[in-house]
This record gives C-alpha cells, sequence and structure tokens, in this order.
C-alpha cells in the first residue's frame, strides 16, 4: 500500500421504518449490494450491521466522494427492501438479546467462544486505514498517536443510549466494546518484532487464530502496510466522518515527518491514555482531558487548538484543510451524541423521534 493513503470502513444499523427498531434483514442489502459494490460491502455479526468499505483512497477528495457513494447506495438499497439506514454507535433502544446472529463459520466460533459478550456486543463504529512504509516506522507512528486518540474519539462520540437509557455517556460503545478481550488503548511497543512475538504468543497458545481478533483502538493490520484506527464511533454525517480521517491521516504525517527529521514525539503509558479516554467517553467535547506534559486538565476546545496548530503544516500538502477544520464545525453544532441527547430532550423523551433524526442525518450531504 502506497505512503499516506486510506481506506475508510463504516458500520451502518438496519433501521424498520414502522417501529423504528433494528431489523436483521442486512443480507438483502449485502445481496443487492454485491452486483454493484462487489467487496466494499460485507454482512457483520449481527444482521442487523452492514459494512461498508472504500477502495484504496489517494487523498481525502477521493476518500470523499467513496463515502458518498458508499452512503447514497445503500440507502438505495435499503430503500428496496423498505428498509432505513442510520449512522450511530448504538441504537437509542434496540436489546441485543432480540437481534440474530449471521450464519458464518466465523461468526459462530466467535459466539462459542465467547457467548453473551459477542451477542450483546451490538455497536457501530468508524475505521480508517492510513497507509504506511513499513511495519517497522509504522509501529514508531502507533506509538505516539495513541496519544490523540482521546482527542479523535471525543469528537466521534455518537452513542449515548443503551437498551433504551440514556446512559449518561456521549459514547457508551466502547464500554459496551469494552468486555472483548485484547480492546482499548495499546501497550507501547519497542519494535514491530515485539508486537510480532505478542501476536505469535497468542496464536501459537490458542488464544486468537490471527492477528485480526486484536481489537485495539489502534493497530497495525495484520495484512496491509496500515495503521488502522478504531476508536470511533461511525458519527452521523459523511462531513463528520472525512474530518475524522482527514485528521487521522493528518496526524500520521506529521509524526512521520518529525521521526524522519529524529524529532523525538514523547510516548505516553497505556495508563495514563485510558483516563483521557474514560473523559472523552463520558464527556464528549464538552469535558476536560489531561495535558500530560503540563500536568494539569485543559479544556477540551484549548486542546483542540493546539492539536490543530500541531498539524496545520501537513495540511496544505494533503490538501486537506478544508476538512480538518471541519472540526470546528463539530465543536460549534455538538457531536452526534449531543445532537441526539437535544432531540431526546426536546421531544420529551421519545426515542423514535432519535432514531428519525439520525436516519435523516446519515443522508445530509448525501442526496
Amino acid at each position: 500500500m502506497s505512503l499516506f493513503t486510506l481506506g475508510i470502513e463504516e458500520e451502518f444499523q438496519t433501521i424498520d421504518p414502522e417501529t423504528r427498531d433494528l431489523r436483521s434483514h442486512m443480507s438483502k442489502i449485502v445481496e443487492g449490494g454485491k452486483i454493484s459494490l462487489q467487496e466494499r460491502v460485507k454482512a457483520e455479526m449481527h444482521q442487523a450491521v452492514v459494512e461498508v468499505g472504500t477502495n484504496i483512497c489517494y487523498n481525502i477528495q477521493q476518500a470523499r466522494d467513496e463515502v458518498i457513494y458508499l452512503r447514497k447506495h445503500i440507502i438505495e438499497l435499503a430503500d428496496a427492501q423498505n428498509l432505513k439506514v442510520a449512522a450511530a454507535g448504538t441504537h437509542p433502544f434496540a436489546d441485543w438479546q432480540d437481534q440474530l446472529i449471521t450464519d458464518n463459520p466465523r461468526y459462530d466460533a466467535l459466539i462459542d467462544e465467547m457467548r453473551d459478550v459477542a451477542r450483546g456486543n451490538l455497536i457501530f463504529g468508524l475505521h480508517v486505514h492510513v497507509g504506511i512504509e513499513n511495519r517497522n516506522q509504522g509501529l514508531e507512528i502507533l506509538n505516539a498517536v495513541r496519544y490523540f486518540l482521546p482527542h479523535i474519539y471525543a469528537l466521534s462520540t455518537n452513542s449515548p443510549f443503551w437498551c433504551g437509557r440514556n446512559t449518561g455517556f456521549k459514547s457508551y460503545r466502547s464500554k459496551v466494546f469494552d468486555k472483548f478481550p485484547r480492546t482499548g488503548i495499546p501497550e507501547f511497543f519497542a519494535s514491530a518484532s515485539e508486537y510480532d512475538d505478542y501476536v505469535n504468543l497468542l496464536v501459537k497458545t490458542n488464544c486468537i487464530d490471527d492477528g485480526k481478533k486484536i481489537w485495539w483502538d489502534i493497530r497495525l493490520h495484520p495484512y496491509f502496510n496500515t495503521i488502522e484506527f478504531r476508536i470511533c464511533d461511525i458519527p452521523m454525517r459523511a462531513d463528520e466522518t472525512i474530518c475524522l480521517a482527514a485528521l487521522m491521516q493528518a496526524l500520521v504525517v506529521k509524526i512521520y515527518k518529525l521521526l524522519k527529521q529524529n524529532l523525538n514525539f514523547r510516548s505516553y503509558r497505556k495508563v495514563l491514555i485510558n483516563e483521557n479516554k474514560w473523559r472523552a467517553a463520558r464527556y464528549g467535547i464538552h469535558g476536560k482531558l489531561i495535558d500530560f506534559g503540563k500536568q494539569e486538565e485543559v479544556p477540551y476546545r484549548n486542546l483542540c487548538d493546539e492539536l490543530l496548530d500541531f498539524v496545520d503544516d501537513v495540511l496544505d500538502e494533503l490538501g486537506s484543510r478544508h476538512e480538518v477544520e471541519y472540526i470546528r464545525t463539530i465543536l460549534d453544532n455538538g457531536t452526534g451524541a449531543d445532537r441526539q441527547l437535544a432531540v431526546f430532550e426536546q421531544s420529551g423523551g421519545d426515542l423514535k423521534k432519535v432514531v428519525d433524526y439520525i436516519v435523516e442525518e446519515t443522508k445530509v450531504g448525501i442526496f
């Protein structure tokens, strides 16, 4: 894979337009999409989840075109089956116990191993791949970029509800996923060989069958020369997805350039980064994160300004200034979670109205 290319995967909910509940008819969408989208659409473990993934994109404009095309196509395929498509990290009121599992040996094995932890994993994420030269370089970048994961995550928060409850979190999706093994912020690894030794040990001892069962918030992809960001909720709007992907790409490029100049970027311990991840999940963009260099709490907006300053010198060469600066729109309008909660309050707690809002927001900028 070429340097700093992008690949974006979005996981969508399939919604019954009458009940607004999840509907397990995703296979019809996938079958319809296989003709036109080929491998860019696929089933997930729960039948109410449909995932689409872009081709390799060489700049953020190409990525935008692909994301919009895929969203448009999936929405149209769903419409043909009298279904709606929604982009949120969790469904506002669906119960995981009612959801059907896709018939697939891989998913059967996962359920057999993890039981209700796997069955209950009814969540929807955004995964972004950024191309790198080689695994050693990728590991160095990964170690450094871990620090920024809570900053990125806060912007994506879009899952305040779970099983009909207002959880009090801006992103409850990560709390659900935390039940899985090998999730969360990864440890620091000194080299790609140390990372590979870890993976090989898990394979040898029958913990996993390959590196794809390491579900960290960021990872070296086991098969491609990419760093894969996995921490984000799927955002409601395509513009938000593109903003987050552009920010991830810019951070990778910035850290790559620092490393090429032999400028060290300090790596922080997982236990410290986790403190910020918790705050991001709970408060989104409205809380404070810890600046570990200053050893003090800082309002999220201030850290966002610093983050934009940090990547500023790579945005023009990437052609992504407009996309990254959409962060300011997210700060002004609120994340998906903020907007879901506003609809919830305005409607007197009507979660069906929240679903309707998510469905409409998923289409913004597409048609």
